[in-house]
């Protein structure tokens, strides 16, 4: 299978099968953080929330949502909470994954400063 999509976003791809797509990304967000931003990448809110998972479905596809155990990353004396995110795409094509991504990935973006 080709590129999931464009170089330069910060996902790593996991499992590829023939009905999905599992990709993960270390986010700088306590579980709280997550879900007080969740609603910028998907304003409509049409998404169901289930303890730490996602789901929504839209399109003819279903995008799920895992959020990992809270951690803490160390730079230095600095310390930034830590999250694995995983999303899994079923039913969407790779434009659409693309699509999701970016509206994902713009939903959580922060300006430094």
């Amino acid at each position: 299978m080709g590129i999931i999509w464009p170089p330069g976003h910060r996902w790593r791809g996991g499992e590829v099968t023939e009905d999905r797509v599992t990709v993960t990304k270390e986010m700088a967000v306590t579980h709280a953080d997550f879900f007080r931003i969740l609603p910028s990448a998907f304003p409509d809110r049409d998404y169901d929330v289930q303890g730490t998972t996602i789901w929504r479905q839209r399109d003819g596809g279903t995008l799920e949502i895992k959020l990992g155990p809270e951690g803490t990353r160390r730079i230095a004396l600095l310390k930034l909470p830590q999250t694995s995110i995983t999303l899994t795409f079923r039913g969407y094509s790779q434009s659409q994954r693309s699509e999701l991504i970016e509206q994902f990935d713009k939903g959580f973006q922060r300006a430094g400063g």
